[in-house]
């Protein structure tokens, strides 16, 4: 069954079912029309399947409400990745943290880590490219790929999170960024060796200082740039950042928040400079994805979807600007 383009802006917009768009089984490839979200030369994207609110989702259903939303591009996390090759759930659960305690617990944690890492360097790359094909047919990039716990990662771990990475046609990693950040010394000299980009995610406490450091440390070294906490917990506009290190930022999240350690809003509504943003980065033609971030608390009368849908059309329309 095809869609209109007329009908998949009316699909973003939350007026057709989502039962009936591209079944799975039918296959994502069979729309006419792709979803297209580059606007005047800026993918917008989508940090999924964190903006949709679970990240027990499958590759499969994030997918669909990708193309829901006429989205073309997107963050991606490693799990869905993983569950689609067939790691067992537990074991992401329990061998990716640091969080249990007691001897027990601990001893436990270090079983589960050994066993995904052994899991991890013997995953199959034709199936990470299947999964690829997937959504390159749906006609939506993985642009970067986010990684949870990086820095608990073996050696050959973090060998197999850039190959993963590479064989889903990213450009990019992106993971947390460590305060200090020693952990992104380490973490460079891989990216280094693998020609990669890492993104470091800054929340609130993280200066540009603390990403000159890591920059310092490997040349693929480099910021995901967070608009909305920059102006919360650097209270002043991040233009100047994304101006001066524009070649290091894989990719800017763009949410709204208050000065101040002030609360998410919709998109508009605080102090963050996200049409000025975006459209620098348009003007200067610079390859970094707008991903969207969704935080602020979902309206009465509406939903996650409707809410989404809106901050892609704030996107598209200050690009249009």
């Amino acid at each position: 069954m095809a869609y209109t383009r007329r009908e998949l802006g009316k699909i973003a917009l939350g007026v057709l079912p989502a039962a009936g768009l591209l079944s799975r089984r039918r296959g994502f490839a069979a729309a006419a029309d792709k979803p297209n979200s580059k606007v005047a030369g800026v993918q917008i994207g989508l940090n999924v399947p964190y903006d949709f609110g679970d990240l027990a989702m499958s590759g499969e259903d994030i997918l669909q409400r990708v193309v829901q939303l006429g989205v073309s591009g997107v963050e991606l996390r490693s799990q869905p990745v993983e569950r689609y090759l067939g790691v067992k759930p537990e074991l992401i659960a329990r061998g990716g943290g640091r969080g249990q305690r007691g001897a027990d617990q601990e001893a436990a944690r270090k079983t589960a880590a050994e066993e995904l890492r052994k899991w991890r360097v013997a995953a199959p790359m034709d199936k990470v490219r299947a999964f690829r094909k997937m959504y390159e047919d749906a006609g939506v990039l993985i642009e970067i790929v986010k990684f949870d716990s990086i820095y608990n990662y073996a050696d050959d771990e973090l060998d197999y999170a850039f190959n993963l990475a590479k064989n889903l046609g990213a450009r990019a990693i992106s993971c947390e960024i460590d305060i200090p950040p020693n952990g992104t010394k380490r973490v460079g000299q891989f990216a280094d060796k693998h020609g990669i980009m890492v993104g470091y995610h800054g929340h609130t406490k993280v200066t540009p200082a603390i990403w000159e450091e890591a920059f310092a440390y490997a040349k693929h070294n480099g910021a995901n740039l967070d608009l909305g906490h920059f102006v919360a917990g650097n209270n002043t506009s991040p233009i100047p950042f994304l101006k001066q290190h524009h070649d290091r930022i894989t990719h800017i999240h763009v949410k709204d928040r208050k000065l101040h350690e002030g609360p998410n809003v919709p998109f508009g509504q605080g102090d963050t400079p996200i049409k000025e943003a975006l459209q620098v980065i348009r003007d200067n033609k610079w390859n970094i994805q707008a991903t969207i971030e969704f935080e602020y608390p979902v309206p009465e009368g509406s939903d996650r979807m409707k809410e989404i849908a809106k901050c892609v059309e704030y996107c598209r329309e200050a690009l249009r600007t």
